[in-house]
């Protein structure tokens, strides 16, 4: 700083010209070399920063700072840091300096300015400063003024139209009402981060800490209005107007061009080039307008706004008289009535006002009161009903009671509420530290004024924090700047899988991927998962290893295919060279790198590996049986094919082309050979189901793969729409609206096999049993297997008092494999259910020599019962006495009970014989209701004559058949038998 000047008369310079040139830092070194001064600024915020400044170099115990809120005045001051309106008179100070002096021509405030321009003056120095448009008038009003040419000190160039997602950092954009600033905030938080947001109203508490926000790089953006153009030095690349116009107090009009570079040329500091130019809705400067801001060259001021300072206090009349006077001058024009003005004409008609400003000290404090700003801004008449009361209570009493500021600072003192109701607190505040600021107001002023500034000060950082909440992504902000700084990001991951680097919450670490904050749009979103993926590459080799070592017990397949270690899932399985030969595919970001994927690849093949050498052990078993050759080694590719289960339909032709002994080496594999499917038992279990499902649809190239059937049933319902093959995968087979687990489907056979398909048969109680089924429910399952069921209703039988041991135990047939009891429908058409032609196959072709001689025996005892059972079923359906009086009891009460008689119900062409087809095509209503009748004995393994069964050919000589013994009872029925084949 300049040492003191000395000079011995007073010098008057006006340092001229456009923005960034020096001349409030010239003012401020001029001021410094004087032992006093002051220095007036256009805006608290702005005087603040100024006091900062010297502060830092003088100490504070030299330094006052003067505006219509704040007032620090050391004993010693010696240099007054003060708004314009705040400047003090009379003080005889060596300096005075006015800052943006072509405010005088401002139609709001322009008659303060132009009241310094006429008589501020220091005993040494008077510096104006400003705009070079006020050359003119400073030449015609000021007598023996000094002009000083200050140049921009960089270069300012209009780039044009510019969206807000593509504004350069270090950019301001500028709005000129308060809902459009936050409107441009809210959109810069989603799209860039945040942005600090700077306005007039705002306490210089809470701008600085916005504006600290911005000089800090936490944020590269800020929003502001017009209160930037007033000196307030930021590092600012870029500006950009949001309109064009603004609302000057009475009208919206358009910026003038001046106004225009005061504010765009806040842009470029220092010796860095600046930019300026347009977004939003606001439209493309003309070329005039934009090379007049880079060129500096505006129409020069001709007219001051002037109001008398001269005022008369003798009453309210002669004030406001004194107050409307006209200047003098081509130079000067009346200001338009201010607000202080118009409440002073609102009060004086009032009586009781009236009446108490009745002498020039009661008059001199009602103009005082009248210069309290309207900082609420709700409307005139409130403003002027607040400053009533003070009035009253000042006139009255000397001073405002305790108790009433009190009251009004306590509605205020709440750091609760939004931003709206925080920056009205703030405003609500601002006329009470106005108040507290006056001397001889209140009794205790250095108490108020110190309560005024503490509540200030807890509303401000309120509404900065609310600003900073709403406005700026802390979370992206820190992670931008420590990237743009090329620094190290530590990143942590807790147990739950949240990832938070340097502190904030970014996202989630799924198994292998990083899933950013959903609350993430945009600009965030992409620098949030920049930065994430720099900072957690250490923490996915971590992972990767820890998965490595993994057991098995950690990781699954899902349903659909997916591999989970734990609830995260780390790859899906895709289709192999084979269906026991799954590959992997992995979910691995890119940022973790090939090593981490190579190493979750090995380990999740080792699993699917070791899962399928497990579940399908028979299976592979089988396919690695070196010494299977011929046929059984075919058959077995087959089985290994087909994930161990066959639809004995669809093999039908390799399966009679197998010799006993082949069939043996298969079953030593754990295959059984049943009537409808050919199937390993152990492969039926919930856990082997399960994954071959998931096999069979990758292999079948399938989108969705559908879910397994629950464990444990013995019927589900059909899967309407389902693959097909999805019933066998499962283990089951269609029978119409259920399907049944195949290896009960095996047993049901079993039983089935000794019931007469053709005559009529019941179900029994060990049928309904094994399904689990209600008598309803397996009638519906036997229809679905492709038999009729006649419902009908009779007596319920009474229970017998003694039964032989016979007729309690029945005859009994062991269960067991189907290939050691007879052959399959397939190859013998059998008289059980064919897989291959859906009816009841009625004739046996053996290969099993051994089973041969036990199906000719059972044929021929069951057909020759059969032919019994046919003579008894032609004699005449006539009520006999037991049938009448059965249907007496019936109609006296008796219980009733429904029954189904199952018979095979397809292709009724084939496997019919004479008087069975005539009872097969009866109608069946025709049978009595209400008792029951025999619808004949089992008949037996052989069928009519007229069976078309399938044909088998052997290489071995033709067995002897088995002499009919002359004895039995039934010879002259199987000689008839024997004689129709």
């Amino acid at each position: 700083m300049r040492e003191t000047i000395v000079s011995g008369s007073s010098r008057i310079v006006a340092v001229l010209g456009p923005t960034n040139t020096g001349k409030t830092h010239y003012a401020i070194e001029r001021m410094l070399g004087y032992r006093t001064g002051i220095i007036g600024l256009p805006l608290r915020l702005l005087a603040r920063e100024v006091y900062d400044k010297i502060v830092a170099v003088r100490g504070p115990s030299v330094v006052a700072l003067v505006t219509g809120e704040e007032r620090i005045v050391p004993p010693r001051a010696q240099y007054w840091v003060c708004t314009v309106e705040a400047m003090p008179e009379g003080m005889g100070a060596d300096f005075v300096g006015v800052d943006e002096i072509q405010l005088c021509a401002d139609p709001e405030r322009g008659h303060v300015f132009t009241d310094r321009l006429l008589r501020a003056r220091g005993t040494n120095e008077t510096i104006f400063m400003g705009s070079d448009t006020m050359r003119g008038p400073i030449r015609a009003l000021v007598s023996g003024v000094e002009f000083v040419q200050r140049d921009r000190m960089s270069q300012l160039v209009y780039s044009g139209s510019k969206k807000i997602s593509r504004m350069p950092a270090r950019s301001a954009i500028v709005g000129f009402s308060v809902e459009n600033v936050y409107a441009i905030a809210e959109l810069l938080r989603r799209q860039k981060g945040g942005a600090a947001v700077v306005m007039g109203a705002l306490s210089p508490r809470t701008r600085n800490a916005q504006v600290e926000l911005y000089q800090n790089g936490e944020v590269d953006y800020l929003v502001a209005t017009d209160a930037i153009g007033m000196g307030l030095n930021l590092d600012i690349d870029h500006v950009a107007f949001s309109s064009l116009a603004k609302f000057d107090g009475r009208r919206m009009r358009p910026l003038a061009p001046n106004e225009l570079a005061q504010i765009a040329g806040r842009a470029g500091r220092g010796m860095s080039d600046g930019t300026f130019g347009v977004t939003g809705e606001a439209r493309p400067l003309d070329d005039e307008t934009a090379q007049a801001i880079m060129d500096h060259r505006f129409t020069p001021l001709k007219k001051l706004n002037w109001r008398s300072a001269d005022l008369r206090f003798g009453s309210i009349d002669a004030l406001i008289q004194s107050l409307e006077v006209a200047p003098s001058g081509e130079h000067l024009v009346r200001a338009r009535p201010a607000d202080d003005l118009n409440v002073l004409k609102s009060l004086s008609q009032i009586p009781e006002i009236a009446a108490r400003a009745s002498d020039g000290n009661a008059v001199r404090l009602l103009w005082d009161v009248c210069r309290i700003p309207d900082f609420r801004g709700i409307s005139h008449a409130e403003h002027a009903g607040l400053l009533e009361v003070i009035f009253g209570h000042l006139h009255e009493r000397g001073t405002i009671p305790a108790d009433f500021m009190a009251r009004q600072i306590k509605r205020i003192d709440r750091a609760d509420g939004d931003i709206d109701t925080l920056s009205k607190r703030l405003a609500y505040i601002r006329t009470w530290t106005y108040v507290a600021q006056r001397n001889g107001w209140l009794r205790d002023e250095s108490h108020w004024r110190a309560e005024t500034r503490a509540v200030e000060d807890r509303v401000s950082d309120a509404l900065h924090d609310r600003l900073t909440q709403r406005f700026v992504d802390r979370r992206t902000s820190v992670l931008l700047r420590r990237l743009k700084q090329k620094e190290a990001l530590l990143a942590e991951v807790n147990d739950k899988g949240e990832v938070t680097v340097e502190g904030e919450f970014v996202g989630r670490l799924e198994g292998f991927r990083f899933s950013p904050d959903k609350n993430a749009q945009g600009t965030e979103a992409k620098a949030l998962k920049a930065a994430s993926l720099q900072a957690l590459a250490p923490q996915f080799h971590l992972r990767a290893d820890r998965f490595y070592n993994a057991p098995d017990t950690e990781i699954d397949f899902t349903d659909q295919g997916g591999l989970m270690w734990g609830e995260y899932a780390v790859g899906k399985l895709v289709a192999g060279p084979e269906p026991l030969k799954p590959q992997v595919e992995v979910f691995v970001d890119e940022a973790a790198g090939p090593e981490v994927e190579q190493k979750v690849q090995r380990r999740l093949q080792h699993f699917i590996d070791r899962k399928v050498a497990a579940l399908f052990e028979p299976l592979l078993n089988l396919q690695r049986d070196e010494e299977m050759t011929g046929l059984a080694r075919g058959f077995a590719f087959r089985m290994v094919e087909a994930l161990g289960i066959l639809p004995r339909s669809a093999v039908a032709q390799e399966v009679k082309e197998l010799d006993q002994d082949a069939r043996g080496v298969l079953r030593k594999h754990g295959m059984r050979f049943g009537q409808f499917t050919i199937f390993m038992p152990l492969l039926l279990k919930p856990a082997p189901t399960r994954l071959r499902l998931v096999l069979w649809a990758l292999s079948q190239g399938l989108q969705e793969f559908p879910e397994a059937p629950p464990p444990g049933l013995v019927t589900v319902p059909t899967a309407k729409d389902a693959p097909r093959g999805y019933d066998t995968m499962c283990g089951y087979r269609n029978a119409g609206d259920r399907a049944i687990r195949i290896d009960m489907l095996e047993r049901l056979a079993d039983m089935l096999r000794v019931e007469d398909s053709r005559g009529g048969f019941e179900a029994k109680a060990d049928m309904l049993s094994i399904t689990g089924m209600t008598l309803d429910q397996f009638a519906e399952l036997m229809q679905g297997l492709g038999y009729n069921a006649e419902r009908g209703e009779r007596v319920k039988e009474r229970p017998v008092v003694s039964e032989t041991a016979e007729e309690k135990s029945g005859e009994a047939v062991p269960p067991a494999d189907v290939e050691a009891e007879t052959a399959s429908p397939a190859e013998t058409a059998e008289q059980e259910p064919s897989t291959t032609s859906e009816q009841p196959a009625e004739s046996t072709s053996v290969t099993a020599e051994g089973d041969a001689a036990d199906t000719v025996s059972d044929a021929a005892t069951t057909e020759a019962a059969s032919a019994e059972a046919e003579d008894t079923s032609d004699a005449p359906a006539e009520d006999t006495e037991a049938d009448k009086t059965a249907d007496g009891e019936a109609e006296t009460g008796s219980e009733m009970e429904v029954f189904f008689t199952f018979t095979w119900g397809r292709n009724r062409n084939q496997g019919q014989r004479g008087r069975g087809r005539r009872d097969q095509g009866r109608n069946q209503s025709d049978r009595p209701q209400g008792k029951s009748r025999p619808r004949g004995k089992p008949q037996g393994r052989k069928g009519g004559g007229n069976q078309q069964g399938a044909k088998t050919f052997s290489s071995k000589p033709p067995r002897k058949e088995k002499k009919i013994d002359p004895d039995n009872p039934f010879a002259a029925a199987l000689m008839g038998l024997k004689d129709g084949n």
